[in-house]
């Protein structure tokens, strides 16, 4: 553990740069606690405020800007594929489109702080064609407000922080078995909420083929289409009901409670259709069912799309 420390010390602003790059670009290992550490340390004059600062916003900026770039050229697919590999149960693409189309990019200012946002939101600007230096400008600030906070509240409990290293530095090698197993625990608990999030929304679902089917006969079901107004651009299913947020948030939906919905998004797991298919049936509705797939599927089954 002593010699961890050294190093941290020693190559601080080098593993600060390493850790936060690695978090950003979307590895569950977080950097906030190295960020307080070495805030602690820059009494001892290895590294300066400022420059701890500007590594820490430097390594940010590269690995959202790889992510913009991803965006830019794969679009919404991109964001498909960091919330189906997220760690965070609520970083469905639907949740991150909303905040980001209703703020813009000043919604970067606080992308760091909120689980699951940051890298979402990077691939997002660059899918619906922010600016590059309107993104860099404002994924710069939040990155040194996210950063920053870390620095201010390890220099400021920087004695209470350096005791906790002191008696980590005592431990020997059992401190170093106490960090990972806190960094295991972590991993375990975020991994565990996405577990118990996805089995709450498993529910009977329909097939594509099945609904194609179900469309053509004489009582078509009622077709919701929960995607924001970013994603509906690309196409809905023929005859689909738009809901907006707030008609979401307020159950709006026309129709009788024993009549047949069906509901798509474009969430890994058919979260955000779920979600609402759950709360329908909360509501009184008994034939409700999420598309499995949701309109990813409808569309690699080769079916016609409405872009009107």
């Amino acid at each position: 553990m002593s010699f961890l420390l050294e190093l941290i010390e020693q190559y601080g602003l080098l593993f600060v740069f390493g850790n936060v790059l690695i978090e950003q670009l979307g590895a569950p290992v977080p950097a906030y606690p190295t960020l307080v550490i070495t805030g602690a340390l820059l009494g001892r004059g290895e590294y300066s405020g400022p420059m701890l600062l500007l590594v820490a916003v430097i390594a940010a900026l590269i690995a959202d800007f790889a992510w913009y770039q991803a965006g830019r050229r794969y679009g919404a697919s991109v964001m498909a594929r960091l919330c189906r590999i997220s760690l965070s149960p609520d970083s469905c693409v639907r949740q991150t489109e909303s905040i980001y189309l209703r703020y813009g990019p000043a919604s970067l200012l606080v992308a760091k702080f909120i689980p699951g946002f940051a890298s979402v939101a990077s691939a997002l600007a660059g899918a619906i064609g922010t600016r590059p230096a309107k993104f860099i400008f404002f994924d710069a600030l939040g990155a040194a407000l996210w950063a920053g906070s870390a620095i201010f509240l390890g220099s400021l409990f920087s004695s209470a922080v350096a005791d906790l290293l002191d008696i980590l530095a005592s431990l020997g090698k059992w401190g170093i078995v106490l960090v990972a197993l806190a960094l295991a625990v972590y991993i375990a608990k975020k991994w565990w909420q996405r577990y118990v999030f996805i089995k709450e929304l498993r529910m009977a679902r329909i097939t594509v083929e099945e609904l194609d089917q179900l469309l053509k006969t004489e009582h078509p079901p009622m077709v919701i289409d929960v995607r924001s107004e970013l994603s509906q651009q690309s196409g809905r299913i023929p005859g689909a009901h738009v809901l907006t947020d707030d008609d979401i948030s307020a159950l709006v939906v026309n129709t009788t409670t024993d009549s047949e919905v069906i509901i798509y998004c474009s969430c890994p797991n058919e979260a955000s259709a779920a979600r609402l298919a759950k709360k329908l049936m909360q509501r009184g509705y008994t034939r409700v069912r999420p598309l499995t797939g949701g309109i990813d599927a409808w569309v690699a089954a080769g079916l016609s799309v409405d872009t009107n």
